[in-house]
């Protein structure tokens, strides 16, 4: 895996104490608290935004931000590419109907704080079908952390590869899974069945149709990276 990749910078998220419940943003528990092995330590925020996609968008936003800020856009679900870059510098945007029209603010400074500002309007304004016609797809045989599985649409959901193993025998690879669900919650690390003996990984069978996860099925053809 490339140094500085997001591949690499995943493998670095913190997390929260072993057996931490997952939250929803108004701070009550999930209720199902059986998909998730591990809490990201990361915030929600206290509206219900940071859904499923968002998530994937959040912490790809986080890295670039690690990185180099203006690299940081995605698309709006009208298709209006939006950029940190212009929103720091007062380019701002806000949607009449079905169309974005520009607003002009002072620039400020790129902070954090501007980011998450900045992230709550894409929350609002993007989703799983916006994401996924940003993504490329590529094949089960070739997963990588960063990768995400998505199905656009409503109802969709996405969830983001973390990591990738491969058995030095068999050959056959693996991959942990995190995800936010509706509403906005707490991402988390996904665990597979019980019964699999395979705690929070997941097998990825080339040839597979389908690859199962505690919430959501997702076709082979659902894979999609970053272009």
């Amino acid at each position: 895996m490339a140094s500085g990749s997001f591949g690499e910078w995943l493998r670095y998220l913190p997390l929260r104490p072993a057996g931490t419940p997952v939250r929803l943003h108004n701070g009550r528990p999930k209720e199902i608290q059986s998909v998730h092995a591990a809490v990201i330590n990361i915030d929600t925020g206290t509206r219900d935004l940071q859904q499923c996609a968002d998530a994937v968008i959040r912490l790809r936003s986080e890295y670039l931000f690690s990185q180099n800020y203006r690299r940081i856009h995605f698309h709006l679900t009208s298709g209006y590419d939006a950029w940190f870059g212009d929103w720091a510098d007062g380019k701002r945007f806000q949607l009449q109907g079905e169309d974005v029209a520009p607003v002009s603010k002072p620039p400020e400074a790129p902070t954090h704080a501007l980011l998450r500002q900045y992230l709550d309007q894409i929350f609002t304004y993007a989703g799983t079908l916006s994401l996924e016609r940003e993504l490329q797809r590529v094949p089960l045989s070739d997963v990588q952390p960063g990768d995400v599985f998505i199905k656009g649409g409503s109802p969709g959901h996405a969830v983001l590869v973390l990591d990738a193993a491969q058995n030095p025998t068999t050959r056959r690879r693996y991959v942990l899974l995190a995800q936010s669900y509706m509403p906005a919650q707490d991402m988390h690390v996904l665990i597979n069945k019980p019964r699999s003996g395979l705690g929070a990984w997941f097998l990825v069978e080339p040839n597979a149709e389908w690859l199962e996860t505690p919430e959501w099925n997702f076709s082979a053809e659902q894979l999609k990276r970053w272009p």
